[in-house]
């Protein structure tokens, strides 16, 4: 898979998510000065409105805010498809944190497609929801016994789940595990109608207001970039990665990945359900009504993020993967997402610490978003209003996973190590000469300096340390980024933060 890619072959136009393109932008109020609620949630994604969804019912006064638009974060780039079909984890959950936690995970994901489902028929929401199975199959021997074993699993947590040896794909399968009444929707149909819902005196949204600053009291503070301040009882961070971090607690505990999505027209229909493959190099597949069209929607091609050279290549595989098993007529879309996995591969929900119990936290999806984030407002719901949630244990923060999670931990903190030790011994190219279109960091006034030259031949310059903690950026030719290898922080080649957990942009430079 690490096949060169020619730049004869390579994609043009600029990338845009099929979620994005077919809806329209929002435009609530940007937060200024001073109020005071019951919750402050940070962060206008699934896990952030159907927070406030489940909220509002309680009676309680919620403000929503986000650093940009609402749903045009992670929900605006995902597979969208709500399933307690996570790959293969329930196996391996019953071996490492036994029956009783992989049982609450099981339940959690199953309620979370019957509340998502609620909700749709609540405010008659247009979101093209359809009930479906979801296949996870191999082409690969060694994963015919490990999709048996998963199935044995899921059957024994109360999941409707299968195995087979057949499916109806352009191309031959070993083994292939099901579940039945899985779902998949369009996610910013779905978000854009429950935020327009649900807003008014008692649930405030709040857009381009990122919270910059926190402080911890009877009321806490969240401060945004313009110097607007919310006070509330309780903070509920869904901010994808907290933006609230304290020293070393959770960047040494997720780490970013980003894959790789294209929306495409074929001849011919693709059997009905959502595919993924068991093993790498992964595949996902679904379909969802374009108008009076089918799109395809392919996906794979994972990898941690600001690593590798050339991210164009992702997309070139999956496009040669769709034209050697479809017969595809056009590819009018395609965009990336970017996912943070916990060290023992479950996310992790509920109190930031032990000792602060008015201060929430979501993160950790592992591409399972939909389903883990709409779990995920349950239990804070719950743990709010209740002081207590049946699923709580398995998503708790505080919990401690050294069988699970000690592979993972010591890999990818070894990893942000190198990467933040090579990336300041790495020489710069000395030459500012590059073609419309390129970039690359080179050495200016005895400081690394990132440049990029646009179509138009303009050339913007930025420093390239990340203001995170400090590691070096790389650049992410696919979406013109500069993303940092280490916790997964993204920004525009002017500076501006596409994705944290930097909560600052990175300084643009003069033209030198």
């Amino acid at each position: 898979m690490d096949k060169e890619v020619h730049e004869e072959d390579k994609l043009t136009g600029v990338p845009v998510s099929y979620w994005l393109a077919s809806t329209e932008d929002t435009d609530y109020p940007q937060a200024k000065g001073e109020m005071e609620v019951d919750v402050a949630i940070v962060g206008g994604g699934i896990t952030g409105l159907t927070t406030a969804y489940l909220l509002r019912k309680e009676g309680i006064r919620v403000a929503v805010i986000d650093s940009n638009r609402i749903a045009k974060g992670v929900s605006g780039h995902t597979t969208a498809k709500i399933t307690s079909q996570h790959s293969l984890i329930y196996d391996k959950m019953m071996r490492k944190v036994g029956e009783e936690k992989a049982q609450q995970y099981a339940t959690a994901n199953q309620t979370a497609i019957d509340l998502v489902e609620r909700i749709i028929q609540e405010f008659h929401i247009e979101c093209d929801f359809k009930r479906l199975p979801a296949y996870v199959y191999t082409e690969d021997e060694e994963y015919v016994q490990k999709l048996q074993d998963e199935v044995t699993a899921a059957v024994r947590l109360g999941i409707p789940a299968e195995y087979t040896d057949r499916l109806q794909l352009p191309y031959r399968v070993l083994g292939v595990m099901r579940f039945d009444n899985q779902a998949q929707f369009h996610p910013r149909k779905y978000l854009l109608a429950l935020a327009a819902a649900i807003h008014g005196d008692d649930c405030r949204i709040f857009e381009q207001s990122r919270a910059v600053k926190f402080f911890e009291g009877d009321w806490h503070t969240v401060v945004m970039d313009n110097g607007a301040k919310i006070r509330a009882k309780s903070v509920v961070i869904a901010s994808h990665y907290p933006f609230y971090d304290l020293p070393g607690l959770y960047f040494t505990r997720i780490y970013p990945e980003r894959s790789y999505l294209m929306g495409m027209y074929i001849r011919g229909t693709l059997p009905e359900g959502m595919y993924i493959t068991a093993e790498d190099p992964g595949r996902s597949l679904r379909t969802c009504a374009d108008g009076d069209r089918e799109l395809l929607i392919l996906g794979g091609e994972h990898h941690k993020t600001g690593h590798g050279t050339d991210m164009h290549k992702h997309y070139e595989i999956l496009r040669k993967f769709a034209e050697s098993n479809f017969d595809v007529i056009d590819i009018p879309y395609r965009w990336s997402a970017q996912d943070y996995t916990a060290m023992d591969e479950i996310p992790i929900v509920g109190h930031l610490t032990s000792g602060r119990n008015r201060i929430y936290l979501a993160t950790g999806f592992a591409k399972w978003g939909m389903s883990n984030g709409t779990a995920a407002a349950a239990i804070i719901t719950d743990l709010i209003i209740r002081g207590d949630s049946p699923w709580a244990p398995v998503y708790d923060p505080g919990r401690f996973t050294p069988v699970a999670s000690a592979k993972n931990f010591v890999a990818e903190n070894a990893d942000v190590a190198k990467n933040y030790i090579s990336g300041k011994l790495n020489i710069p190219t000395k030459s500012f000469d590059m073609e419309k279109g390129e970039a690359a960091i080179m050495e200016a006034g005895g400081h690394k300096t990132g440049v990029y030259r646009d179509m138009d031949g303009n050339q913007h310059f930025v420093s390239t340390t990340c203001t995170h903690i400090g590691c070096e950026l790389k650049w992410n030719s696919a979406e013109l980024s500069w993303d940092c290898p280490c916790h997964g922080s993204r920004f525009t080649y002017t500076g501006d933060i596409i994705e944290g957990p930097a909560l600052e942009c990175i300084r643009l430079l003069e033209d030198l």
